[in-house]
C-alpha cells in the first residue's frame, strides 16, 4: 500500500508528458492539382459483336500515342492507361475490320472520374467502303493524331480568322 500511495502523490504533483508536446496539426485535404501535374489516364474499350482485327489507338503520354490490336471477344474489356499533363488530350480511336459489324463502346477516365464515353453501332456492308476512311472507326475524346504507321489525323476544329488586311 505504501507504494500505491507514494505512486499516486507522484502522479497528482508531476506535470502530464502529453500536456507538454503540442497538439499534431492535422494535414490538410489535397487541393486541385496545380497546373503541369500529371494525370492518369484510363482507357476502356469494348466490342459487342464478334469482329476481327480491333485495332485501338490512345495517347499514352503527351508526345506518344500507342496502339493494340487485343482479340475482342464479347463480354472482353480492353484497358490500358497512360499519364497526361493536360486531361483535354485524353483520346482514344477504336476500329475494326470489314466486312464485320458490332458496337463500338469506349469510356476515358481521367483520375478515375468518367470524362469521355461513346458507343456506336457499326453496320454490316456487303461491299468495303472505299470512299470513308472512318467506316468502322469511333473516336472518344480527343482526336488521336500522330498514328503509328499512318499520316497525322487533323481535327476539324474552329478555323482561324483570316488577318484583316489594312491599307
Amino acid at each position: 500500500m505504501r507504494w500505491s500511495a507514494a505512486a499516486a502523490l507522484i502522479a497528482v504533483l508531476s506535470p502530464a508528458v502529453a500536456a507538454a508536446e503540442p497538439a499534431a496539426e492535422p494535414t490538410p485535404a489535397p487541393g486541385p492539382a496545380a497546373d503541369g501535374a500529371a494525370h492518369n489516364v484510363t482507357y476502356r474499350a469494348r466490342v459487342d459483336g464478334l469482329a476481327r482485327g480491333a485495332e485501338i489507338y490512345y495517347r499514352m503520354s503527351d508526345a506518344q500515342v500507342n496502339s493494340a490490336d487485343p482479340a475482342m471477344l464479347p463480354g472482353r474489356t480492353f484497358e490500358a492507361t497512360g499519364v497526361l499533363t493536360d486531361p483535354k488530350q485524353a483520346g482514344m480511336r477504336i476500329s475494326i475490320q470489314w466486312p464485320y459489324s458490332a458496337n463500338l463502346i469506349c469510356e476515358i477516365l481521367v483520375d478515375e472520374v468518367i470524362v469521355a464515353q461513346a458507343s456506336q453501332f457499326i453496320s454490316p456492308r456487303w461491299t468495303p467502303v472505299r470512299n470513308d476512311p472512318d467506316y468502322g472507326v469511333m473516336n472518344c475524346g480527343a482526336p488521336v493524331d500522330n498514328l503509328p504507321g499512318g499520316p497525322p489525323i487533323v481535327s476539324n476544329g474552329p478555323a482561324e480568322p483570316a488577318p484583316v488586311a489594312v491599307s
